[in-house]
């Protein structure tokens, strides 16, 4: 499986595996399907309704009109709304990240979409599946411009072996310190821990504990190593949030 490496904002180094073409046609004929059962769905209810009228021409007028424009804009607004993805994307579990390792902005998710028309209408999806062919991190021209990719998110390894869930109410967190983390760190906290999991590159690991204990100020046990010291952090992040939602 191909795979990319992404320097984040904290200049830590992330392997992802891309999402491949076939991914990505089946993710996009998901999607397309969708509409094709919402349109056959809605005139088949118009037809048994009664004979087609004048009204009925008027009303399907106007059902052609709204499927169309949710179409057109189906991809830019589930990219937005759902972290890069769209209904086909979640099925397949790839997903639009952005290659300085952010979240894609607004204007990276317009960019993709405003590319559509290149990649996917004017060439009859030709042009796409040859960008994303030759493209060494799998790009269509939409993505080359928007500084985007697709990558696949679902990961080799457990969850339990990223991150470890608070055993009880009453467990005691050791950095309290670690509320003052956001929830993106926390991610690429987990990103960072499985990426170790199947590379073994505990530089990734040493960095990213580093960089925590700069930011949180704290100094852990001197038993405690670089990898349990950023799983218990993702500990006492989840326990502190799951008792402020509580609270």
């Amino acid at each position: 499986m191909q795979t990319i490496r992404i320097t984040t904002s904290q200049n830590i180094d992330i392997d992802y595996e891309v999402a491949g073409a076939g991914e990505r046609m089946v993710g996009y004929i998901i999607d397309v399907g969708i509409f094709v059962v919402i349109f056959f769905t809605t005139f088949m209810t118009i037809g048994l309704s009664g004979s087609i009228n004048h009204s009925q021409d008027m009303l399907i007028g106007i059902v052609v009109l709204i499927i169309g424009v949710l179409y057109v804009f189906y991809d830019l607004v589930c990219e937005t709304a759902m972290g890069g993805q769209s209904v086909g994307k979640r099925i397949m579990k790839i997903k639009v990240v952005s290659l300085d390792g952010a979240r894609p902005k607004f204007g990276q998710y317009l960019l993709r979409w405003l590319f559509r028309i290149v990649d996917f209408t004017l060439s009859g999806g030709v042009c796409g599946l040859i960008c994303v062919a030759v493209s060494d991190k799998s790009q269509r021209l939409g993505d080359m411009v928007a500084g985007t990719t697709l990558i696949r998110t679902n990961p080799r390894t457990k969850m339990n072996n990223i991150a470890f869930k608070p055993e009880a109410d009453d467990y005691q967190p050791i950095f309290n310190e670690a509320a003052r983390l956001s929830e993106q760190d926390i991610e690429l906290i987990n990103e960072v821990i499985n990426n170790y999991i199947k590379s073994r590159n505990s530089m990734l690991v040493y960095n990213m504990a580093k960089r925590i204990k700069e930011l949180l100020n704290v100094t852990p046990p001197a038993e405690m190593n670089d990898m349990l010291f950023l799983q218990t952090i993702v500990k006492d992040y989840s326990h502190i949030i799951a008792q402020a939602d509580v609270l």
